[in-house]
């Protein structure tokens, strides 16, 4: 018994010894491989996004300026119409026969007007020889400014029934797209009151929207948003609608509020956007990128590249021995598909874009180099 318990003892220490031979002979492991990049270094601007509304340049309330039942509809409800088109019709024969009225009263006073000249040029004739007395002389001198004053009255007349004949035709004052017709052929239309269709002009269109005191500082720090009032070079801005992922619009601030909303803390700002192409309609909501800093170097690095440590966020940084340290940053906004980096990179630096679930303080690694693309 005893020399087979001998043998087992000496078996293990000849198994544990070719062990640690192995061991020895292997070494230590291989450093993990890692992709790293150079940030991307390129002229940025920091953009802020808000939510506003497109609201029309012009809109017109149509009203007509004489009353009396409407005669005809000239539009389609929804149409494009220009300045001047003819949009309703009010019954004209009662202003053609005031028209003709005032007309045929014009013809006679002025009929009365050149015989009380011719009478008053007679008698101041007369007056010269002697043959007429000064009594007769004045009385035909007023008959002839009475009379000039009653052509004065006629021709204002006439003046006021040719615009009320003309105004019983309701036109377009403005050009953009019309409402329906809220008002059908038939019914009476009451002068200045009854409330014929709408029309809002459509380019180009505005842009509303509020900042909150922050931004709206920073802004004026920046931009000086008075110019945006007409006295400078006005702010150029971005717009999407809510069915498009990246704004597609280029618009202008051109007008800026006189005061801070004191309820909600807010500045109004409007931005002109053209649309040429009639496709913005008012009342659609949007949204606005503003520039919110001059453009200047900044550098960006991927979002996978920064790793988070409890409320600080870090990039690992690959030194000349291919050694990793943390290096602590400042993130900022997305810009291209990358992530600004405020502070903690100077742009000239190595870092780990991919592997970072394999890389330790201190450690050496396998880097393995890419280039990161303009945009993502």
């Amino acid at each position: 018994m005893r020399p087979l318990f001998l043998s087992l003892i000496v078996a293990g220490l000849a198994a544990c010894s070719d062990t640690g031979g192995q061991q020895a002979g292997q070494g230590a492991p291989p450093p993990p491989p890692v992709t790293v990049a150079k940030p991307v270094v390129k002229e940025v601007v920091e953009r802020d996004d808000f939510t506003g509304r497109f609201a029309a340049v012009d809109m017109v309330e149509v009203r007509s300026r004489v009353s009396g039942y409407l005669e005809r509809v000239d539009f389609e409800d929804g149409a494009n119409v220009k300045a001047g088109d003819v949009l309703f019709v009010i019954d004209r024969r009662q202003y053609k026969a005031a028209l003709d009225q005032a007309q045929a009263t014009l013809v006679s006073a002025q009929a009365r007007l050149n015989f009380a000249e011719s009478d008053l040029e007679r008698a101041e004739s007369l007056r010269r020889t002697g043959n007429i007395s000064d009594q007769l002389l004045d009385q035909r001198r007023q008959n002839f400014l009475t009379a000039k004053a009653e052509l004065d009255r006629a021709q204002a007349a006439m003046q006021e029934a040719s615009l009320n004949y003309e105004f019983s035709e309701v036109k377009a004052p403005i050009s953009g797209r019309i409402s329906r017709r809220f008002v059908s052929v038939g019914n009476l239309v009451n002068a200045n009151d009854t409330l014929l269709t709408t029309i809002v002009s459509l380019d180009p269109i505005y842009f509303y929207f509020d900042v909150d005191e922050r931004s709206f500082l920073a802004y004026n720090r920046v931009f000086n948003l008075d110019a945006s009032n007409g006295s400078g070079e006005p702010v150029a801005v971005q717009i999407a609608l809510t069915d498009e992922t990246k704004p597609a619009r280029e618009g202008k601030l051109d007008f800026v509020d006189n005061r801070l909303d004191e309820a909600s803390g807010t500045m109004r700002l409007r931005a002109i956007v053209p649309n040429a192409e009639l496709f913005i309609t008012p009342g659609l909501f949007g949204r606005v990128s503003v520039p919110g800093s001059p453009p200047y170097q900044g550098v960006l690095v991927p979002d996978e590249a920064i790793a988070t440590d409890q409320e600080r966020r870090l990039v690992w940084v690959v030194g000349e021995d291919n050694t990793v340290k943390a290096q602590l940053v400042r993130p900022g906004p997305r810009i291209d598909g990358y992530r600004l980096i405020r502070e903690g990179l100077k742009g000239d630096e190595t870092i780990v874009v991919n592997g970072l679930q394999r890389v330790r303080p201190g450690a050496a690694v396998a880097p393995e180099m890419t280039t990161l693309p303009p945009t993502r």
